[in-house]
């Protein structure tokens, strides 16, 4: 079986010549939760990008052993889902029933199939009694919730998720951290965030300056206080790495 992802001597530069990722090797496996942490500028956004074929650079990128490319991007995008960092750049319709059913219909899903995969994905992130609601009503929270659902809709393998708990108060980020612990797919979370990290993920890869510092086991790696110093980056509360075995 291929796994989720496989990135080998993958490279990016933005257009003014500035230097995104050098040289990244990357092989994610199917079901695992994997935390892509760093500083700001890291190249963690550009990384994610170019795992769903938005970017494009020299080396390979596959995804369940398909290589980004014009022939394979619709089905890529069928199997893998990313999760934008400000979700209203995913909720753009009058309603969230519109919203999440967007995916499904330009899948050319029937109807009965569509109204299906909505209703399962909005029961899943909590949100089924606000179908009709207008998305630019809902909370911030719930708004995280409803583009995660938009994702789930189209029944993707991995699922990509930039700084998920960016601007969430500490009461809609643990609700976050059990919806996303709650899943079963392949997870890749860019994050700055340790303690969000250290919640959900099995391993850890960090980044610094486009370039893979260390890659393993999450508790290990940010646990390791000088390491993390070093990349700008604080270590986790011992707690919360605890609670990816509560969930």
């Amino acid at each position: 079986m291929p796994k989720a992802i496989e990135i080998e001597n993958f490279s990016y530069k933005y257009p003014d010549g500035t230097v995104a990722l050098s040289d990244i090797a990357l092989s994610v496996e199917h079901g695992q939760r994997l935390a892509l942490i760093g500083p700001n500028g890291a190249g963690k956004s550009t990384l994610l990008l170019a795992m769903a074929g938005f970017v494009k650079g020299t080396g390979k990128v596959l995804i369940n052993g398909l290589q980004i490319n014009r022939k394979n991007l619709k089905k890529i995008r069928t199997s893998l889902g990313s999760c934008l960092e400000n979700p209203d750049d995913q909720l753009f319709m009058p309603t969230l029933f519109d919203d999440v059913a967007f995916g499904p219909l330009n899948m050319g899903l029937e109807p009965e199939q569509v109204r299906i995969r909505v209703a399962d994905a909005l029961q899943t992130v909590g949100l089924a009694e606000m179908a009709d609601k207008a998305p630019h009503h809902l909370s911030a929270g719930q708004k995280r919730a409803a583009a995660i659902a938009t994702i789930l809709s189209m029944a993707p393998q991995i699922i990509t998720l930039d700084e998920p708990d960016g601007s969430l108060d500490p009461k809609n980020r643990n609700n976050l951290i059990k919806l996303l612990a709650s899943l079963h797919q392949t997870l890749v979370i860019a994050t700055s965030n340790m303690n969000f990290a250290a919640a959900l993920a099995d391993r850890a890869v960090l980044l610094d300056k486009g370039r893979i510092i260390a890659d393993g086991d999450a508790k290990k790696i940010m646990s390791d206080s000088k390491l993390m110093t070093e990349h700008g980056l604080e270590t986790p509360n011992k707690e919360m790495s605890f609670l990816r075995n509560l969930s």
